[in-house]
């Protein structure tokens, strides 16, 4: 009788889970692994489009900076500027009269200019031409300047250019780090998402074996306790952990779409479409040393190009409090060709030498310590920034390091719960085979059943921080552990 009810329920639970299986491969739809999930988000989710908007914008924003210390060719030009009123006109003796006036001004000018970085100052060229109508009068007149040369130079004072040529290329470069960056982020939830999808896969899995299992031990409750062999207490304790599998597997299918709808949305998959993961046979073996995660750090991340930006900005704070506030020069200077004429072309004709010199200054004489206090605020802020920003490269370096040894840890856990869940396993498998003898009671074989499912977890939570983990040691460092190279690289 032993031997006929130990196969009955041998022949249920291997039958079912096997026909369970067959109808989760059929319905599943698309199945994606860890490395199809990650080429997944960073092609098509929204997160990846972003970072790639922000990349976009920064490159133009740096052709901007980089624009203003090139030649600039501009026509500018007045077509045409009409009035016609009364205008108050002052007599020889000094009354007024008033005149009807009907003219017309316009003016037509081509300038290229270029930016001194050096300086900060400009220089130029322009060609320029007026023509003036009084329709009243029949007169039109001409005023020509075929070439003008120019220069504006500030004196003694602040060269924004000067110092927007040292922080625009480290804030592009920045930039640049914080595209990689973001993908690796970007991988890094991915990664999230593919194993809480991957946990409630197995806990739904785990939910519909313990239904299987516990219809068919119930059956075979059932036929012992017809024949005598079974208290009804065990056999009610057995319904009862029926109905509590039932339960668990319907809140593991509602948990189980929930994570996949929230999984499909990040990723970019379309709505409605049905997918599963597929758990990594394989993870990298890493051997990272602190010193070689520290270096990779420093050299690869945008925080290298950060902070010195910070520190540069703050004395640039300093340069433009001590230049705005003291003595301020200007010198603009000018030497030309011009000449005015009845007719264009005449006014283009042995054109006459006309120069302009100006040089203007403002000195405050007293301020009641303005300028003082701006200057000491922006020192202050200077020290206060350097202070932080030495704090920040400290964090930054102990979070490389914590990471590092966390992967070292977590390695180390893998092999520990992917044995345990082997054993788990095999431990249930004979605690059932006992069970079914009548050699344990059922409180043991619920026990097994709880241990085995907990290692399970475990196992799969285990894999999901390596991962993790992995990624998060990746956007970092920006750095490729497992193929020894940077990240930069495969941009």
């Amino acid at each position: 009788m032993k031997k006929t009810l130990y196969y009955i329920v041998l022949g249920l639970v291997t039958l079912a889970p096997g026909a369970y299986a067959q109808q989760t491969v059929s319905s599943v739809g698309r199945q994606l692994t860890l490395q199809e999930t990650i080429d997944l988000a960073l092609s098509s989710s929204i997160a990846a489009k972003q970072a790639v908007t922000n990349k976009t914008s920064s490159y133009w924003q740096y052709r901007t900076f980089k624009s203003n210390y090139r030649p600039q060719l501009i026509l500018k030009g007045t077509l045409p500027d009409f009035s016609r009123t009364n205008k108050a006109v002052e007599q020889p003796d000094g009354t007024t009269e008033y005149r009807a006036v009907s003219i017309s001004n316009s003016d037509m000018a081509l300038s290229v200019s270029q930016s001194i970085g050096l300086t900060g100052g400009e220089v130029f060229v322009t060609s320029l031409t007026q023509r003036f109508d009084d329709f009243n009068r029949g007169i039109r007149n001409y005023n020509s300047f075929p070439a003008i040369f120019g220069i504006n130079q500030p004196l003694f004072g602040y060269n924004g250019l000067a110092w927007d040529k040292k922080i625009e290329p480290l804030r592009y470069q920045e930039a640049e780090r914080q595209y990689v960056e973001d993908r690796e982020t970007l991988a890094t939830t991915a990664t999230q998402r593919f194993f809480e999808v991957l946990l409630q896969q197995v806990n739904h899995e785990i939910a519909s074996k313990n239904v299987t299992n516990n219809q068919a031990l119930f059956k075979v409750a059932e036929e012992k306790y017809r024949l005598g062999r079974l208290s009804r207490n065990e056999l009610l304790q057995l319904k009862l952990s029926l109905m509590n599998a039932q339960m668990a597997q319907a809140q593991a299918a509602t948990e189980l779409k929930t994570a996949t709808m929230q999984f499909a949305a990040y990723v970019g998959l379309p709505q409605g479409e049905k997918v599963t993961v597929m758990a990594p046979q394989e993870v990298p073996e890493l051997q990272v040393e602190e010193q070689a995660a520290l270096d990779q750090a420093r050299q690869n991340r945008k925080e290298h190009f950060q902070f010195q930006r910070k520190v540069l900005q703050a004395q640039q704070d300093v340069a433009a409090a001590r230049g705005n506030g003291g003595f301020n020069a200007n010198l603009y200077a000018t030497y030309g060709l011009s000449k005015s004429a009845r007719n264009i072309t005449e006014s283009f004709s042995s054109p006459e030498n006309q120069q302009q010199v100006t040089v203007g200054f403002s000195l405050p004489i007293v301020d009641w310590g303005q300028q003082k206090g701006r200057v000491k605020t922006a020192q202050a802020k200077l020290q206060l920034t350097q202070y932080t920003v030495e704090q920040e490269q400290t964090a930054f370096e102990q979070s490389v390091l914590t990471q590092v040894n966390q992967i070292e840890l977590l390695q180390e856990r893998l092999k520990i719960t992917a044995a345990a869940d082997s054993i788990g396993q095999e431990r249930y498998d004979i605690t059932k085979a006992t069970f079914l003898v009548g050699r344990i009671s059922i409180t043991d074989l619920n026990i097994a059943l709880q241990e085995k499912d907990q290692a399970r977890r475990a196992f799969i939570s285990a894999l999901q921080d390596f991962w993790v983990a992995y990624y998060r040691l990746r956007a970092l460092t920006l750095y490729d552990f497992e193929r020894g190279q940077p990240l930069l690289a495969n941009e």
